[in-house]
């Protein structure tokens, strides 16, 4: 079950080529670098839609490829706050004492380039239990949260401490696929066909 010709995911995220793979999408991975720093007065939802259209938008300026180009942004929200990931075992601590026994949401865009450009946005709930010091400077040290908006991984360790999601399991890894579908769908890329 895979596509007749690969699309270019515009990411280095290896859950989200991974998420790719689950639904037989061939692709190759071209990441880029932008720059992500929230613009001022910025919604965390305009921030999303915004950092994933540079993204596809940068991939398919520099390689010139003539496939569909996909990329995705996923943000962290608490207060209407984007959470980014963290720098440091102290900034850590501070991002997931503020997730702690509270409800965030995800926010998770998708940008493909093909013959048009298209977006769409999966927002999620996710509820964490309470968290101690001492549980989140040992999650700190297994090193899964030092690259994660939120500084946490759904799919990892960070499980046990979400009681209840609403939404999007893929969307909070990084690419919600029924959205990505659907997208892949209005240039003729089917998932089932």
């Amino acid at each position: 079950m895979s596509t007749t010709a690969p699309i270019i995911l515009a990411s280095a995220s290896p859950r989200r080529s991974e998420l790719l793979r689950q639904i037989g999408i061939e692709h190759v991975v071209r990441s880029v670098d932008i720059d992500e720093t929230p613009m001022a007065n910025e919604t965390p939802l305009a921030y999303v839609e915004r950092v994933a259209a540079e993204k596809s938008l940068a991939c398919q300026h520099q390689f010139g490829l003539n496939l569909p180009v996909l990329s995705a942004d996923t943000s962290v929200i608490c207060d209407n706050e984007i959470i980014g990931k963290p720098r440091d075992l102290e900034h850590a601590i501070a991002i997931l004492s503020k997730l702690s026994g509270r409800t965030h949401q995800v926010y998770s865009a998708v940008s493909l380039r093909g013959n048009q450009h298209w977006q769409a946005v999966s927002i999620s709930e996710v509820s964490f239990r309470s968290l101690t010091l001492d549980e989140i400077t040992a999650y700190w040290h297994t090193g899964e949260p030092c690259d994660k908006a939120g500084a946490y991984a759904i799919q990892g360790l960070a499980s046990t401490f979400i009681n209840a999601i609403s939404g999007s399991f893929s969307g909070i890894m990084g690419l919600p696929l029924f959205e990505t579908a659907q997208l892949l769908a209005r240039q003729g890329i089917r998932v089932i066909t």
